[in-house]
Formats: structure tokens, sequence, C-alpha cells
């Protein structure tokens, strides 16, 4: 029960002296005491009763009150039996130690008050578990009835008087009470604070729930998570519940009750997860057939199988637009793909977006540790002013509200990097638009930082101008640049031009390169030396190491 509903009670005889902003603290039990330090006997959120026998002088009620708020008790209730009045010193004490203060009618006793107290907090305790086992079947049954994690959060706000949130690890609002006086939805920067607290509360090996303080309000985060499985694995992919409150203040009956909550929550992501099948397998088959140079016929008749699935009621042909992404992480022993295919159905709605009906929209496929997105965008009319619909998705935004929360979760031996296409309008165009967003990745990969990004018009003073290059400069671009390596390596069989590619290939990680070529660091950065020794060239700095891609690609 809460502080505010002991005024609510009239027959016990409370008023107010002080703390009416602290009024929405837990009462968790209650203590009668005339002990000058009666610190052994309080665990916090009592009610302390005292019939003020432990005052002998002004300066007694400093003491006593400091006492009480180290303790973290809820409040206290003065008895005006023993002196009348409470005295000015202990009201100016509780409001120095913002502890609430209460003073108690002389015609009420003690006893009234505490059995009031026992029984409010202990039928709350039995109503929590009670509420759930009441609701479980409902909640694990299919079709409207049963609801969704919207139903459990209202049980816990109409229940528990909790405010709760189900979000994604980009802190986007999955689901929130549908109750009127729930409050507002949950500001987006908010969310994505929340997430990133989570997703570095679960790298650094917390338990949760993990327990945050943002603007004076505390937060409870706990996690929705697959047991059993490396956490990399699953970090970026699983939900969180935030409640706004501090669960350090329950006891384990409540928590429990949460962690079952989490649990029926779990439920629901993996069915919303399979119902993301018939998609993902919509984009694997596309991407096999442009991988594999189907002829367009071929490709644009699976693509006319997509376009009802993903757009439903759409007249026209959409344009498409490919987004690339992986996820690796040192040592290369967590498989990247099935996370960044995840991470990347989450990445490309937009996180304003309530619920999670955009994600119908998009289909992902993964290969080893890349994800390959297909994304549908609505053709309009050739006259149509509207360019909106066809403008696509940019790289710089994509990553402008979750870049925060997933550096954190990917922060100490992971990566994120993602690669955008131009929008194209047939299937012949398709084979270039995932060469450009893996180019596209290429350049964000050689970027610094956890989680970057690189669109299709970054590459286009370099790998799209490059079958308009004439053969006489690309051949004495790659002649300036290899040709020195080539010439070492008959002399000497150093290697040095495959090392090259390799170390371009790994996005300049000499861990998974030493891996991939079976050698140890040591001896591939001595190879590196001697390359950029060789070239006068840095494959520390971005410019040079896309001079070297280029040159590497034109020979």
């Amino acid at each position: 029960m809460r502080l505010r509903a002991l005024l609510d009670t009239h027959s016990l005889g409370l008023k107010l002296l002080g703390g009416e902003e602290e009024l929405d603290r837990t009462v968790r039990g209650v203590m009668t005491t005339d002990l000058r330090d009666p610190s052994r006997y309080l665990s916090g959120g009592e009610l302390v009763l005292t019939g003020l026998a432990w005052r002998r002088e002004p300066e007694d009620s400093e003491r006593f009150v400091r006492i009480l708020a180290g303790a973290g008790v809820a409040g206290l209730a003065a008895g005006e039996a023993e002196l009348g009045a409470i005295p000015d010193d202990l009201v100016q004490a509780c409001a120095r130690h913002r502890l609430p203060l209460f003073s108690v009618d002389e015609k009420v006793s003690f006893a009234s008050i505490t059995e009031h107290v026992v029984r409010q907090v202990s039928s709350e305790r039995a109503g929590d578990l009670a509420a759930v086992v009441d609701r479980h079947r409902r909640l694990m049954t299919s079709g409207p009835a049963g609801g969704g994690p919207e139903v459990v959060l209202d049980l816990l706000g109409s229940d528990l008087d909790l405010r709760a949130w189900v979000l994604s690890p980009t802190g986007r609002q999955i689901a929130g009470s549908t109750l009127a006086d729930a409050g507002p939805e949950l500001p987006a920067e908010l969310g994505a604070r929340l997430a990133g607290e989570h997703l570095a509360a679960a790298r650094g090996g917390r338990r949760g729930p993990y327990r945050i303080d943002l603007a004076g309000t505390a937060y409870s985060l706990f996690p929705i998570r697959h047991e059993g499985r490396d956490l990399r694995q699953t970090v970026l992919s699983d939900w969180l519940l935030a409640v706004e409150a501090d669960a350090g203040d329950w006891s384990e009956e409540r928590l429990d009750l949460l962690h079952g909550v989490t649990q029926l929550i779990a439920v629901e992501r993996d069915r919303r997860e399979a119902a993301r099948t018939v998609r993902r397998r919509l984009a694997q088959e596309v991407l096999e057939l442009v991988q594999t140079g189907a002829p367009p016929a071929e490709i644009a008749a699976r693509l006319r199988v997509a376009a009802p699935v993903l757009l439903p009621g759409l007249g026209a042909a959409p344009h498409w637009q490919i987004v690339v992404a992986r996820v690796e992480w040192e040592g290369g022993d967590v498989p990247g793909g099935p996370v960044a295919q995840s991470l990347l159905e989450e990445v490309l709605i937009d996180p304003g977006t309530f619920g999670p009906e955009p994600s119908d929209r998009i289909a992902v496929a993964h290969t080893g540790d890349e994800a390959v997105a297909l994304v549908p965008l609505p053709a309009v009319p050739e006259d149509s002013a509207d360019t909106t619909a066809t403008d696509g998705l940019h790289a710089d935004r994509l990553l402008r509200a979750v870049q925060e929360p997933l550096a954190r979760g990917l922060d100490g031996d992971g990566r994120l990097t993602i690669g955008v296409s131009a929008a194209v309008h047939s299937a012949e165009g398709l084979r270039g638009a995932l060469e450009e967003a893996r180019h596209a990745r290429r350049v964000a990969a050689a970027r610094p930082g956890r989680v970057c990004a690189a669109g299709h018009e970054e590459l286009a003073s370099h790998v799209l101008l490059l079958p308009f290059v004439p053969d006489d400069v690309r051949r004495a671009f790659t002649a300036r640049l290899l040709d020195p390596l080539r010439d070492y390596d008959r002399r000497h069989r150093a290697e040095l031009i495959p090392t090259l590619e390799a170390f371009l290939d790994c996005d300049g990680s000499w861990t998974r390169c030493a891996t991939r070529l079976h050698l140890h660091v040591n001896t591939l950065r001595y190879r590196v030396g001697r390359i950029e020794q060789l070239t006068g060239r840095d494959l520390s700095r971005l410019e040079d190491k896309l001079d070297f891609f280029l040159a590497l690609r034109m020979s």
C-alpha cells in the first residue's frame, strides 16, 4: 500500500504535517517504537509509530529522524497523547530529511493503525499472486480473448498499481497498458535510454532486474530472454519489461510474480518470432536467386509472390531496397547472422512506431554473419508530386535513434555495420542493389565505432563510377598501388596481396584476419607493415583502405 492511502482512511485519525511530495512511497510493514535508536529492528519501508518518549530535548529529533531516514522507512506517525501538539523541531527535522510526518489523534490507538496496515499489506500480497493465477489461463489462450502483452500490463496497472512497458532491444515500445489512467506512452528517448541501460547491465553480467534512476524516477528492468544460450546470441534480440518502480523494495513473492509475467510475455515474443517465418523464407528465396544469377524473369516472379505478403492490397509492383548488416564478435566463436537478422528486422522499423505491425513489411534473410533485408517501397504514379514513397531508407536515419543502446549492447567485443542500397524498380536491379549495399557496408566497417552505417550515396564517387573510368586510368591506378606488392611477392613469396585482401575483407580486424590466414597476429602485423612501407599508405586510414579496395576490385 502507499502512504497516501492512510490519509484516505479517516478512522485512523492521521493528519499530514509534512512530506506531501513523498506520499507515493510504498508501505511494507509497521513498527511501534520509543527507542532512541531503533535501527537494528528496521529493514526499510515501514511506517514507524512513536509516542515520542525518546525525546528529551529538541536536538533529539534530528538524531532520531536521521536514523529513520537512513534505514529507509516509509514514514513517521507521532502520537499526540504524550506531548499534545507535535514539536516544531520534529516537523523541521522530517522536512530536512524528506520523511513524511503524520500526527495521530490521541483518541486512536497505535494497535488499530497497526492492524489496518498489516491487513492491507497482507491482502495486497495475496492479491498479487491470486491475480496472476486467475488470469494465467486466459493470457495463454489464443485469439482476441487471450490478448497479448497489453493484457499483462493492464493487470500490473489495475491490480498492482504499476506502470510498465515491453520494449525492444532498441527501446521501441512494443506494448503498453491500454488502461485509460495508465498515462501516456513512453517517450522514444526514454525508451532508448532504458534499453541502453538494460543492454549494458546484461553484457556486464549483472542479474536482473536492473535498477536505474532517470530524472528522479526509479525503473526496474526485467530481461525477457532465451535461457541456456550464449548471451551474445540473444542480447540484441531479446525484449525487456520496464517497470516504473524500485524492485529493490519488493518482497520475494512480488519478484517471483514479475518473473512469471516475463515468462508470459516471452510466449508472445516467440509467437511473433514464428510469424516471421514466411517473410524470412521469401527473402531467402529471392536472395538465393539473385546471388546465383537467376534470370530476371524468375526473380520477378518470386517478387510478385512476395509483394502481396509484404504489402497487402498493393495494386502496382513496388520499388525495392536492399539493406545488408553484419554483427561480428571478436574471436568469431558466435555466429552473427541470426542476431543480425533479428536486429535488422527491428532497426528497419520507425522507432516512434508503436506495436509489432510495421515489421510485417520487412523480409530478412541471413547467411553466415550477414543479414540481407528486402524492403518494399510502394510505387507512385509518374505524375505524382509525392516522392516520399520512393525516397526510401537512409543510413544516417536508421541509426539515429538506436545507435546508443546498441553500442552499449555490443560494447567490448562486438560490431554492427550496415549498408543501404538505392531503390530499384525491377528485378534486373536487385543484383546491383545487393552489391551496392555490401559495398556501403564495407565503407561503414572502415569507420571507428561499435555501430556504423553507410548508404549508396557515399559510393557515388567510387564504386558506382568504376565502369566509367578509362582503362588506362584504371591500369595506372592499380599498378601504382599493387605492382610493388606483386613484385615483392614474386621475389619473396610473402603473400602480401592475399594478406591485403583478407585484411580488408575482415574490415581491419587483426584477430579475425589472423584466424582466417592461420597466422600469428604478430606475423600479420609484420605483413601489413611491409604493405604500408612498400606503398607509402596507412591501412588505419579510411581513404587508404578504400583505395586498396578499389584497386583490388579493378584488377
